[in-house]
C-alpha cells in the first residue's frame, strides 16, 4: 500500500486569493522542485527548532495550538471550502482527518520536550514508512523493514537524553502520521483541491484549545510570544505545504518520496545548529538506517504514472506532503 499524504486530495489552483495565484505561479517557475522540496523539509525542521525553544516559556500544547491555527487560517483563506450539501460520512472522514492531525502534531512536539529532535523525527518516520511497504509482498521490503528495525535498535543504544516517554510520544506521533496518510487519501474522495485539509485543520484546532489555551494561559497574551508561534506555524505548515504541492506538479512522486525521505537527516542537523543537539556516532548510523530504509521503499514501489490523472495528485511516497511534522 502507497503512502498517500495530504497528495492523496484532488488539486485545483490555490487562487482565491488576489495575487496568491501569480505569487504560486512566479515561485513555480523560478524555483526548481528539487529545492521547492528542500527548502520545505528545512522550513518543517526549523520550525520545529523554534517550537522546542519556546517550550520553556509556552507548554508544547498551546505551541501546537497556534501552530495549527495559523495554518487552519491560511488553509481556509486558500480554499474556501464549500459546506453545503455535505453527507454524515462526509463530515465523518474529515473529523477523523483533524483528529489525526491534531494529534500528530501535539504528540511530536511532546516528544520533542523530552528527546533531540532528530531522534523524534526518524522514530516518527516509521509510521508513513509503514504505510508505504504494509501488504507488500515483495521480499526487498523485507530488507527495507530489517534495516529500520535496526535503526530503532540503535537509537535506543546510542546513549543520550532518550527517555521512554520521549520514544512513546514519537511512535504515538508515527501511529496519527499513518493515519493521517490513510484519512487523507478517503479525504481526497470526498472534498476537493485542499478544502479537506482546510477543515480537517479546523478540527485540529478546536481539539486542541482547551488543553492549549488552558496550559498556554496568560503567555498567550504576550504579543512577543505570539509572533513566535505564528512564525512556527508559518515555517511548519504554511511554506512546506505550498512548496511540496508546487513540487509535486512538476517532478515525479517517486523522486518526491526520495527527496522526503531525507526528513529525519535534515530533523538531527537542525536539532544540532540551533538546539544544540548531538548525538551520538550510534544514533547518526541509525538515523541513516532509517533514511536508507525509507529510499529502498520508495524506489522499489511498484511503478506508477509520473503525472496524475486529470484533477488528482501523485501519490508522492513515505512523508509528504502534509501538515504534519
Amino acid at each position: 500500500m502507497s503512502a498517500h499524504a495530504a497528495a492523496g486530495e484532488p488539486r485545483r489552483a490555490l487562487n482565491p486569493i488576489p495575487g496568491a495565484a501569480a505569487m504560486l505561479h512566479a515561485m513555480s517557475t523560478s524555483i526548481p522542485p528539487t529545492w521547492m522540496v528542500l527548502i520545505g523539509i528545512v522550513s518543517v525542521q526549523a520550525g520545529a527548532g523554534i517550537a522546542k525553544n519556546l517550550f520553556g516559556v509556552l507548554p508544547p500544547s498551546a505551541v501546537v495550538w497556534i501552530r495549527l491555527l495559523t495554518s487552519a487560517i491560511v488553509l481556509v483563506a486558500i480554499a474556501r471550502p464549500v459546506l453545503r450539501g455535505r453527507s454524515r460520512a462526509d463530515w465523518l472522514t474529515a473529523a477523523g482527518f483533524g483528529l489525526t492531525l491534531a494529534t500528530m502534531n501535539w504528540a511530536i512536539y511532546e516528544s520533542f520536550a523530552r528527546i533531540p529532535l532528530g531522534i523524534a523525527v526518524t522514530i516518527e518516520f516509521l509510521g508513513p514508512l509503514s504505510v508505504a511497504i504494509a501488504g507488500s509482498r515483495r521480499k526487498v521490503d523485507l530488507l527495507w523493514v530489517a534495516l529500520a528495525a535496526g535503526g530503532v535498535v540503535l537509537l535506543g543504544r546510542g546513549g543520550g537524553d532518550v527517555t521512554f516517554a520521549g520514544v512513546a510520544f514519537a511512535l504515538l506521533a508515527g501511529v496519527a502520521w499513518a493515519g493521517y496518510i490513510l484519512l487523507s487519501a478517503a479525504t481526497g474522495q470526498r472534498f476537493s483541491g485542499t478544502s479537506g485539509l482546510a477543515i480537517a485543520s479546523v478540527v485540529g484546532v478546536l481539539l486542541m484549545t482547551p488543553a492549549g489555551v488552558y496550559q498556554g494561559g496568560e503567555a498567550l497574551l504576550d504579543p512577543r510570544l505570539l509572533l513566535i508561534g505564528l512564525a512556527v506555524g508559518v515555517l511548519s505548515s504554511v511554506v512546506p505545504y505550498t512548496l511540496e504541492m508546487q513540487a509535486l506538479r512538476r517532478m515525479p512522486p517517486r523522486v518526491f518520496g526520495i527527496l522526503m525521505s531525507l526528513e529525519p537527516a535534515a530533523a538531527a542537523m537542525v536539532g544540532m545548529l540551533l538546539l544544540s543537539e548531538f548525538l551520538s556516532v550510534p544514533q547518526w548510523i541509525a538515523i541513516g538506517c532509517v533514511v536508507a530504509a525509507s529510499v529502498g521503499a520508495t524506489r522499489s514501489a511498484r511503478p506508477g504514472p509520473d503525472a496524475p490523472a486529470e484533477g488528482r495528485a501523485p501519490d508522492p511516497g513515505p512523508g509528504g506532503p502534509r501538515d504534519g511534522t
